[in-house]
């Protein structure tokens, strides 16, 4: 199995270590002081599960030093910002997927597969669902500092996910658990409920998950994130795992939180590095499916402002 990994950063290069592991051969597509990195040391995957490290991995930096017909999968690892970038270089370099390969999607959000549907099949795009913490500690090195449920891959477009389950199991066999779903729909949607009401707001405030719920300022923010969250769900063709709002914040406030307490959002990470965020597939894709939907999103709007303004003083 030939797989190459596009998105070097803490996601890419823990996936790729990890299936490297079980004699796939993967490649990475990396620029600048990553590529250079990973030729020079390899890469690594370190923390909660077995510490490896893989020491030969093929780098590419430009599109076009990519072998045609090379690639049973393509898994995309970066940030969601890159999507427009890299779903138009890969319908300019069709020929390195295979005829019959198919492309995952390794990222936070909804609706992520929509920039490669414009140039690939519903049958050859799905997406992911990861709960768990990856950071890069050095450029070529990933460690996992959380895992709270398997990685779950299937299908926006109603296509049959489990022709993927060899790749799923390939993951599994690293140490990480990975499932095929006929509902990875309803697991993405759990995941941006969470997202949406807790990511730009500790950005904004600049606190840990767990300090937004010891606040009755930031808790009617966060209640009204997740009703109008709801709403736009009840008026879409999607669902979720909770019957209502009341039934989900129950579970948010109880355990979801509690499990992530101190931690910190990659939108706050972004933000204190004056790079852009990945808010317009957050909470700009629940404003989008509510102005479609005639949903009022009012406070989702106004988190997503926030955001946009604060990246707007950025010089890049």
């Amino acid at each position: 199995m030939n797989i190459l990994v596009i998105g070097a950063g803490a996601v890419g290069i823990g996936l790729a270590t990890s299936i490297a592991s079980q004699n796939a051969s993967v490649s990475v597509y990396a620029r600048g002081k990553t590529a250079k990195a990973i030729r020079k040391n390899g890469i690594k995957r370190t923390g909660l599960f077995e510490n490896i490290e893989i020491e030969d991995i093929p780098v590419y930096e430009d599109y076009d030093e990519i072998p045609e017909n090379n690639f049973d999968y393509i898994l995309i690892t970066s940030k969601t910002t890159a999507n427009e970038n890299i779903s138009d270089n890969l319908n300019s370099h069709k020929n390195i997927l295979k005829q019959s390969g198919k492309i995952i999607i390794f990222q936070n959000g909804f609706g992520n597969d929509e920039p490669y549907l414009r140039y690939f099949s519903k049958s050859q795009v799905f997406c992911a669902r990861l709960i768990m913490g990856f950071t890069r500690p050095e450029r070529n090195i990933s460690e996992i500092n959380s895992f709270s449920e398997p990685i779950l891959i299937g299908s926006l477009q109603d296509e049959d996910p489990h022709q993927l389950q060899e790749i799923a199991d390939i993951i599994t066999s690293s140490g990480i658990e990975c499932e095929i779903t006929d509902e990875v729909d309803k697991h993405l949607w759990a995941k941006m409920i969470y997202n949406c009401a807790l990511n730009p707001l500790g950005a904004i405030l600049d606190v840990t998950y767990g300090k937004l719920t010891e606040n009755p300022y930031t808790i009617e923010i966060m209640d009204s994130i997740i009703d109008e969250i709801f709403e736009v769900i009840k008026s879409s063709p999607y669902e979720t795992l909770w019957a209502n709002a009341d039934e989900y914040r129950d579970v948010f406030y109880s355990k979801l939180v509690p499990d992530t307490y101190n931690h910190y959002s990659s939108t706050h990470h972004d933000l204190q590095n004056k790079i852009r965020t990945e808010i317009d597939s957050l909470n700009g894709k629940v404003i989008q499916l509510g102005e479609l939907n005639n949903v009022n999103v009012k406070t989702n709007k106004f988190i997503y402002n926030m955001i946009k303004a604060i990246e707007s003083t950025f010089e890049n």
